[in-house]
């Protein structure tokens, strides 16, 4: 990240650090219920064309990803939100039943603002 990306990254994860605690501590980490504050904070969700290319919006609202757990895949309770800042910030952060967190990063070629389910 570029020092000006990165010093916006850190403002928007400012911004969404106390609505996800307010979201965690009334057990609201439901993808719709994260997606409307998020937007309320004046964000909008991003739009993709029939050929991948970003249409606008910085936003992404998501389920938990599954993963393996002794003989099958589970899939928790909880959102993951990436936020695009600029092409080189992302904040990403996620809520669910036992914590919440906000942290920023660099965008992944492979999966934008998330971390690749796969290894980078």
């Amino acid at each position: 990240m570029s020092p000006a990306g990165a010093k916006d990254a850190k403002r928007e994860a400012d911004r969404i650090e106390p609505v996800l605690k307010r979201l965690w501590e009334q057990k609201k980490w439901d993808p719709e219920s994260v997606r409307a504050a998020m937007l309320a904070l004046g964000y909008e969700e991003e739009r993709t064309g029939p050929k991948g290319e970003q249409l606008g919006g910085t936003l992404s609202v998501q389920g938990m990803r599954p993963h393996f757990e002794t003989d099958h895949y589970v899939t928790p309770e909880g959102t993951r939100i990436g936020l695009r800042v600029h092409p080189d910030a992302c904040v990403t952060a996620f809520v669910q039943k036992t914590n919440y967190a906000v942290q920023t990063n660099g965008p992944y070629l492979e999966s934008g603002c998330f971390e690749p389910p796969f290894g980078h």
